[in-house]
């Protein structure tokens, strides 16, 4: 009873701190542009907090230290690929397109394509890879909370799933950018510290030594030298080795193509502060995914393996907050009770922190691309009509995100932010590169890109192993698998490449040259970009 009190005491003023916050952005938000970036008005480094905030996700922190503690070294795979892709985001995405002056990933397609196909393919697309990774987050926050509640009630996860759906809403509705980035700000750091307490706890029972620390995870795991070496969940066949690279892909390509990532570039007043944000963002990111080192093998090391192994009947996503209550005394005691508690109430604030940033995206992109650019084409729009619409956006994606998140509760979290990564790989980053780079791109290729990969991405997933056919699908007592690998990948971001380029060389509309150079001198220089960003 005293956890549960403690528990929900840092739960509510965790949610309490931020419902604060928000309420004191919604002051600061008086029109279109800080609704949707915030006025430009935030720094690198604050930026940079924020991208991270934003980037380590319940995913990262409840999944991939669940996938370490299950499958060692092949778990920490995740984290490598994770971190790899902020190159490609710094390299190819992060100034150019906050030089592009815009709100939104379909204002940088549409500068030089016709508005309507294009913003219509980018809003759409835009949607589904914030479902796909608001799920993650939502079945995260059900898991956690009937951990602490000490209860296994599938009513008590669906009602978790319901609150938290309600304050994403909120925090979007009430705060906008401002209120949003604010929330995942106080949540990095808030992270950071409680990730490094565990570390130095889980470090100090084996005298700092990291060696022992792995040969106990070994030991422990039941798997032996195994566990430390590749393999053990990528590797046993060539079909789960071609799964791995797929993931690889997947993971290294997607963080360019994220719609709630991609938007955070918009926030910052010049080009040199999105370089600088994306610089912070990799250091933060950098650090705490060599702590998920220690949080996973820690876990192997010190928990019993049936609580953390799906097989055995465990959760694998409640890793860190069990291994956090074992560091602090094991179960029962006060520093046990205070410890998960803890990291509970920060993954809490995470799940929050992350959901908020994914609604921003989606339902800025339905009000400013699809309601704006789409319906409203030919008719002028106030601030306030597209502002009110991107609110109704984001009850109607809230709403959406709770109804799949119910159903969706068997799947590693960690797993289900690597299909939103391969649908952002798929589908947005395609059109990205090639309007960026290439002259001949237009309107056919842009859309034919978006939509090929798309559903491609989508449809690969949904006749595969992830859906039917296994103990652990989404619908195990049915099979209709015909795709044998997990992570679509390394086939859909082919066709994502190749569709765009078919469709720009077979279609008979003429390339916009003049447009192309002004959106690369802006790009490449910023000239312009505030301009721009008023219309």
């Amino acid at each position: 009873m005293d956890t549960q009190v403690l528990t929900t005491s840092l739960f509510l003023l965790v949610v309490a701190f931020t419902i604060g916050i928000t309420f004191w952005a919604s002051r600061q938000t008086k029109s279109a542009a800080d609704f949707y970036s915030g006025g430009r008005s935030f720094s690198g480094f604050q930026n940079g907090l924020a991208i991270g905030g934003d980037y380590m996700s319940a995913a990262s922190f409840l999944g991939i230290s669940g996938a370490i503690a299950v499958y060692g070294y092949d778990g920490f795979l995740y984290s490598i690929g994770f971190l790899v892709a902020w190159l490609v985001a710094l390299l190819l995405v992060a100034e150019m397109l906050r030089n592009a002056g815009r709100y939104t990933m379909a204002d940088q397609l549409a500068f030089r394509m016709s508005q309507r196909p294009v913003r219509t393919a980018a809003s759409i697309s835009t949607v589904v890879v914030s479902i796909f990774y608001l799920l993650a987050q939502m079945v995260g926050a059900g898991s956690l909370v009937a951990l602490l509640l000490g209860v296994d009630s599938q009513t008590i996860k669906n009602l978790t799933i319901v609150g938290v759906g309600v304050l994403m809403i909120f925090y979007v509705v009430v705060g906008g950018m401002k209120g949003t980035t604010y929330v995942q700000i106080v949540k990095a750091v808030l992270l950071m510290i409680g990730s490094a307490l565990i570390v130095v706890l889980v470090l100090a029972k084996f005298n700092f030594n990291l060696s022992d620390l792995l040969g106990t995870a070994a030991d422990n795991s039941g798997k032996g030298e195994a566990f430390l070496q590749p393999g053990l969940q990528y590797g046993a066949t060539l079909t789960s080795q071609i799964d791995f690279l797929s993931l690889g892909l997947a993971l290294v390509l997607g963080t360019a193509g994220l719609p709630h990532i991609l938007i955070r570039f918009y926030t910052v007043p010049t080009a040199q502060d999105a370089r600088k944000s994306v610089l912070w963002a990799i250091g933060l990111i950098g650090v705490f995914y060599l702590m998920t080192l220690v949080l996973g093998f820690g876990a192997a090391a010190l928990l019993d393996r049936s609580a953390v192994d799906p097989l055995e009947g465990g959760n694998q996503n409640l890793a860190s907050p069990l291994l956090a209550e074992a560091v602090g005394g094991g179960e029962g005691s006060t520093g046990g009770a205070i410890l998960l508690a803890l990291i509970a109430a920060v993954a809490f604030a995470t799940i929050l922190a992350v959901v908020a940033g994914l609604t921003l995206a989606s339902s800025s992109s339905v009000a400013h691309d699809l309601y704006k650019g789409v319906i409203k084409k030919d008719q002028p729009v106030s601030e306030h009509d597209e502002v009110r619409v991107a609110r109704i956006a984001a009850f109607v994606i809230g709403a959406v995100a709770i109804a799949l998140s119910i159903p969706a509760q068997r799947l590693n979290i960690a797993f289900l932010v690597a299909l939103a990564f391969a649908v952002a790989a798929s589908a947005n980053l395609p059109s990205i590169i090639f309007n960026m780079f290439w002259k001949r791109f237009n309107t056919r290729g842009a859309t034919w890109s978006i939509y090929g990969g798309l559903i491609a991405a989508v449809g690969l997933v949904f006749f595969s192993p992830v859906m039917s056919g296994l103990p652990t699908s989404l619908f195990p007592d049915s099979d209709w698998a015909i795709f044998p690998l997990n992570n679509p990948g390394i086939i859909s971001i082919p066709i994502g490449f190749l569709l765009g380029y078919i469709g720009a060389v077979t279609s008979k509309e003429p390339a916009a040259e003049d447009r192309f150079t002004e959106l690369e001198v802006r790009a490449l220089t910023g000239a312009g970009a505030e301009e721009a960003s008023q219309h």
